[in-house]
């Protein structure tokens, strides 16, 4: 018999469930505890009782009923809320996870179940050597996209084997703290600027981190081209309401993989959340900058972004063509040549999206006096009952303003029109081959977005006025000194656009090793036999042909930049007072509303003119403020509102980036701008 001085007054029995790999030892425990016990007296009782000797250092406890883990060892029962009847998992924080790269790779590696989504990424990309994690996070396969791949595999003939990169041996694997990554060793380049691999000076660097020479070559080369059967089994979105899906199973990144149902070797997409790539540097971002041309390839591969036929066949001659090519060959250690580096960082300051009020690094550009644009442009006006009129007329173009005169002389008096591009959409309307240099700008007005054309006369002049546009929708001059970096980017664009037959090299698209079918979407396959696609996108790579691995991808990615759809990511909402859903297109400055049926955009609202957002939890609906009291209010039915509120808060954030800050983030002001409170 047990006295009831030796049980307390106050104690009670605790069932804890042990997660060890010993057999003959029993895994159910029942502790005597008190109330005013701490979670540390409750696990050295634990170990105690267990009576194996081991290291016990990575475990805690979890909660089952209540889905959280115990982390804080000083709080005491009582203030947890843990009773009787609750249910303990004694289990170790870290634990084996695949992660599928934007290049289709499949790494295996140990990640830390207990620490918030955000800084499990952070160590992931560590040991991946990943600079800016922050613009990166997790994301669970859409149903769909589940679905195609489990018939794709009843279907196969052959076991499908994944080519899974096994790195356990991390630190991060080990439950250490993650290293400090090789990048931050010193200033030393680790990589060499043209290939990509790893640079002779650091190559024995690459021993002392998970990420062998080998290893690294895996993560910085391109995945090799599939075919179009393969091409036509993936998940591939038709219309907005399926691209919303793609956006929906992002993790929230600020709860723990364990709280949001993550299981040990379970499969995330590790992908590129937020697009603004900031920084970028060969030298230190191989592996970085492949991960995202290869998440664009896709993209543009699938159709999750829009893209024109000329568009179709630059991307194919430089994803596919020329960086497979040199991907496979030795070749890309021959192009090295101290122009073709500067062209690259030249590239690279042009990849450097900012959001608004962003430092720039040239501030000798920046004048006091604000530049204007004036020339003669032709004014395309759709009517809605007739065909649409095009007129001459003479533009000037002055601070966030575009007015037109009836000509030259007339440029004293009144506009016939003013209109202020702040805020509105600018999109290319482009054919270099039939010499059509088109301005589409979207103007909101009260009652949605009003439609104006410009019609350019030639390169040149297109890419001074498209430029000014681009900036005036962000609330910037041409004094800004991105002006002309702007003007150059949509140059380089336009002259790979602008090629030219070469019999020669194009005199038997037969005889050359290619497969055209691989780089391009399922409806150019399609549309083209497989000569005339071989011939087009030999046609397309003499423009790039000379360019080195690295700068290639370089220019895709600055290509893909380019498109109009691009870094916006969709959900279906339904606005308050509206009765049918709409559209919400949310990207790195702005957000758009569009129509669900057309596609087409109906407001834009920037975050530069917010003033504050916040969500009402109990019914889940997103209340955004704006200037001039502007407000909205949705709710979110493809995903969680949490989503959306994150991506908001993510963009702000990341727009306080600066590279004086020596790659250190604000982890707090993160949680802050991206938590919610729940």
């Amino acid at each position: 018999m047990i006295s009831s001085s030796q049980y307390g007054s106050h104690s009670w029995e605790l069932l804890v469930t042990v997660d060890h790999q010993h057999e003959e030892v029993q895994k159910e425990f029942l502790l005597r505890v008190t109330g005013d016990l701490h979670i540390g007296g409750v696990m050295l009782k634990l170990v105690e009782q267990i009576k194996i000797s081991q290291d016990w250092s990575d475990y805690a406890l979890w909660w089952k009923q209540k889905n959280c883990w115990l982390l804080k060892t000083h709080w005491t029962l009582d203030k947890c809320g843990v009773q009787a009847d609750a249910k303990l998992f004694f289990t170790t924080q870290h634990k084996m996870l695949r992660l599928r790269l934007p290049n289709l790779k499949t790494v295996r590696l140990k990640v830390c179940f207990s620490s918030v989504v955000f800084k499990a990424v952070s160590d992931i990309c560590k040991i991946l050597n990943i600079r800016r994690s922050e613009e990166l996070s997790l994301l669970k396969q859409s149903e769909d996209m589940l679905r195609k791949k489990k018939k794709k595999d009843k279907n196969s003939k052959e076991p499908v084997t994944d080519d899974i990169l096994n790195l356990c041996n991390s630190p991060v694997s080990s439950g250490l703290s993650g290293s400090p990554g090789l990048y931050s060793k010193t200033m030393t380049p680790i990589y060499d600027t043209t290939s990509g691999t790893p640079a002779a000076s650091t190559i024995t660097w690459f021993s002392d981190s998970p990420l062998t020479e080998q290893n690294c070559s895996m993560l910085t080369l391109s995945h090799p081209n599939c075919s179009p059967e393969i091409l036509a089994e993936m998940y591939q979105p038709r219309t907005l309401a399926d691209k919303a899906k793609l956006n929906a199973g992002w993790l929230d990144s600020s709860r723990s993989l364990m709280e949001q149902g993550i299981l040990e070797d379970d499969q995330l997409l590790l992908r590129f959340k937020y697009y603004t790539f900031f920084d970028l540097n060969p030298k230190y971002d191989a592996v970085r900058i492949n991960q995202i041309y290869e998440q664009a390839r896709w993209a543009i591969l699938l159709e999750e972004i829009d893209c024109t036929e000329e568009e179709m066949l630059i991307f194919a001659a430089l994803q596919a063509y020329h960086v497979s090519k040199l991907s496979l060959s030795s070749e890309a250690q021959d192009f090295t040549c101290e122009s073709e580096v500067d062209e690259v960082e030249a590239a690279l300051s042009n990849l450097e999206v900012t959001l608004e009020g962003g430092n720039t690094s040239n501030i000798l550009e920046d004048i006091t006096d604000i530049p204007k644009l004036a020339d003669n442009l032709r004014l395309v006006r759709p009517r809605k009952l007739s065909l649409k009129t095009i007129k001459p007329y003479w533009f000037v173009f002055k601070d966030t303003s575009l007015s037109y005169f009836k000509n030259e002389e007339s440029a004293q008096g009144e506009p016939i029109e003013k209109l202020n591009l702040k805020g509105c959409e600018v999109l290319p309307d482009v054919n270099v081959a039939a010499k059509k240099f088109g301005i589409k700008l979207l103007i909101p007005v009260a009652d949605g977005m009003n439609e104006v054309y410009l019609r350019c006369e030639n390169e040149n002049q297109y890419a001074q006025w498209m430029a000014a546009c681009i900036l005036a929708s962000k609330g910037k001059t041409m004094a800004d000194s991105s002006y002309h970096p702007e003007v150059h980017k949509i140059l380089s664009f336009l002259k790979m656009k602008n090629w030219t037959m070469s019999p020669q090299a194009v005199s038997d698209p037969e005889g050359i090793d290619m497969k055209p079918e691989c780089f391009v979407s399922l409806r150019y396959t399609k549309k083209y036999k497989s000569k005339q696609l071989a011939a087009r996108i030999l046609e397309a790579h003499q423009n790039v042909s000379q360019m080195s691995l690295v700068e290639a991808k370089l220019r895709f990615i600055q290509a893909w930049q380019s498109l109009p759809e691009f870094g916006l990511s969709y959900y279906i909402v339904r606005f308050k007072g509206s009765k049918k859903d709409d559209v919400l297109g949310v990207s790195y400055n702005r957000l758009i509303r569009i129509d669900i049926a057309t596609g087409d955009p109906i407001t834009t609202w920037r975050f530069s003119n917010m003033k504050q957002w916040n969500v009402n939890w109990e019914i889940r609906q997103v209340a955004i403020e704006f200037d001039q009291n502007v407000s909205i209010a949705f709710t979110c039915l493809s995903a969680d509102c949490k989503i959306i509120h994150e991506y908001i808060g993510g963009y702000i954030f990341l727009s306080t980036r600066s590279k004086d800050q020596n790659e250190t983030l604000d982890e707090d002001l993160f949680h802050k701008l991206t938590g919610g409170q729940e």
